[in-house]
Formats: structure tokens, C-alpha cells, sequence
């Protein structure tokens, strides 16, 4: 296991950050979805502030869902753009609550209805029998949660091999592969069929928890469930807690919190992502 260095409070401080490298025959519109999530931005030790080379105008807004977006017009050629940041971690992994319970639909605050509905990738009307079918019998709340994460999780097959932009909860269920974003919208799907609230996150994920030897850097897919009053994390496609987990996005599905967006022809040359502890 790696072992971050602890500050004085006990906590461990990451590096982390990501070089995306674009070409484009004609100037190019760029909407990048990359800072760290507001609900991290009091942990930053360094700030994970966007560069470009060539430097070009970099403007930002807040999307619907609270996500802090960025936007630039990469000129044609070459385009590198990156950050290096140090953020502050508990050094604790995920929480795990085991006695939330589920709420009635009716019950449920206005503004968690959204993430009950069907969406891009997580299709709900032609999931729901199945998921009854799987999971009526088990207990409601955490346990049915960490049920559809157990079945997901042994269901899936990982490859990159299996990955591409189309792939829905649906085509998850059945061929039973994909990357972390599938199993991701394939576990949203069911909990949603569930009467359960499901918000898919991405983010950066740390090596802590895992033993040598450690896979190429990327960003993570994880989601979080709505129980008893509160948002908790789950993720399907590592299916345990993990430490160094740091959030840039939510949303419904991967559409919402695409890393980047494209207006024009490019090609993505490069491509890295660390989460490294100090």
C-alpha cells in the first residue's frame, strides 16, 4: 500500500493534476470540465489553475448542476493544456453507513426527484423488471445499494478494450463489460429503478487503497446514493472504500460531466492523469 505523507492533523496531502494534449486542423471551441468540485476547493494546497500552451483566453462559468467549467477556442495545431495541484485528504476512506435507510418516494427533498428519472446513458424504462426482478427481496437502504454495487461489480469484466462513447446501462447489462463509467451508469440505473436516488461523479481516485502493480493514470466514475438524508458514495467498479478520492463533477450521467467537449475535427494525442500522495 502507498502511504501519502501525513500532516500534522493526520490528513495526507496529493499531487494531483492531468496533460491533455489536442490537435486541430482549424481553431477549435473547447469546453473542459476539469477543476475540483467547490465542495474541495477549501482543500487545495496548491490550485489546480487551467494552462494552456499556447496560451489562449480561458473563460469559466457554473453549469446547471454546479460543476466550474471552462472554456477556450484551442487555435489550430497543437494544443497542451494541464494543471499540477496539492490538495489535503483525510487520508480516511470512504464512509460506509450502513443503517441509512431508504426513503419513500414521496418523502424524498425536490431536488433529488432529477436523479430518479431516466437519462443518456442510464435508461431506466427499459431496465426497471430487471432490476425487481434482482433485488425486491433485499433489504431497502444501504443494503440494497451495496447489493446492486455487489452484482454490478461481479457482472462487468473490465477492459479498456470494451470501452466507447455510446455505451449505455443497457448495453452494460448485456455483454457484461466496460470501464468504470459503465459500471457506474449500469449501478445509477438500477438504484434509480429502485425509487432510489443515483448521481453519477467523476473525479480523481489515488492508488492508496490498492496494491502494486498500479494501472495507467485516469480520472474515476463512482456515484452517490441518496439515503437518509444525505448523499453517500459508492463505487461499483472497485465495490470497496477507498482513500484519496477527490471530486471534479456531477451529474446525471457521464454526458453531464464530460472531461472535455469538442466543436470541431481533433485529434487527443496525449493523454495523462495522476493522483499521486507527496
Amino acid at each position: 500500500m502507498i502511504d501519502g505523507q501525513r500532516t500534522a492533523a493526520g490528513m495526507i496531502q496529493l499531487r494531483i493534476g492531468y496533460e491533455l494534449v489536442y490537435t486541430c486542423p482549424q481553431p477549435t471551441p473547447i469546453i473542459l470540465t476539469l477543476h475540483v468540485h467547490s465542495s474541495r476547493v477549501s482543500d487545495l494546497v496548491r490550485v489546480d489553475h487551467l494552462f494552456t500552451a499556447p496560451a489562449v483566453p480561458v473563460t469559466a462559468y457554473r453549469d446547471g448542476y454546479g460543476n466550474w467549467c471552462s472554456r477556450i477556442v484551442a487555435p489550430a495545431g497543437e494544443t497542451r493544456i494541464w494543471t499540477d495541484a496539492l490538495i489535503n485528504d483525510s487520508g480516511v476512506p470512504d464512509p460506509v453507513a450502513l443503517l441509512a435507510r431508504q426513503h419513500a418516494v414521496e418523502e424524498l427533498p425536490a431536488e433529488t426527484l432529477l436523479y430518479l428519472l431516466g437519462s443518456r446513458y442510464c435508461e431506466t424504462d427499459r431496465l426497471t423488471e430487471a432490476a425487481w426482478d434482482l433485488f425486491a427481496n433485499t433489504p431497502p437502504g444501504w443494503a440494497r445499494v451495496q447489493a446492486i454495487c455487489d452484482h454490478v461489480h461481479n457482472h462487468v469484466r473490465f477492459g479498456y478494450e470494451h470501452a466507447r462513447a455510446t455505451k449505455t446501462a443497457c448495453d452494460v447489462f448485456a455483454d457484461g463489460t466496460g470501464v468504470c463509467r459503465d459500471y457506474t451508469h449500469l449501478a445509477v440505473a438500477l438504484c434509480r429503478c429502485m425509487n432510489i436516488p443515483a448521481r453519477y461523479c467523476t473525479g480523481y481516485l489515488s492508488d492508496i487503497s490498492t496494491s502494486p502493480p498500479y494501472g495507467p493514470g485516469d480520472f474515476a466514475a463512482w456515484f452517490e446514493a441518496y439515503l437518509d438524508s444525505h448523499w453517500h458514495i459508492f463505487d461499483p467498479r472497485n465495490n470497496k472504500p477507498y482513500v484519496g478520492r477527490v471530486l471534479i463533477a456531477r451529474g446525471r450521467d457521464a454526458a453531464d460531466v464530460a472531461i472535455s467537449s469538442t466543436f470541431g475535427p481533433n485529434e487527443l494525442s496525449s493523454f495523462r492523469v495522476w493522483t499521486e500522495p507527496v
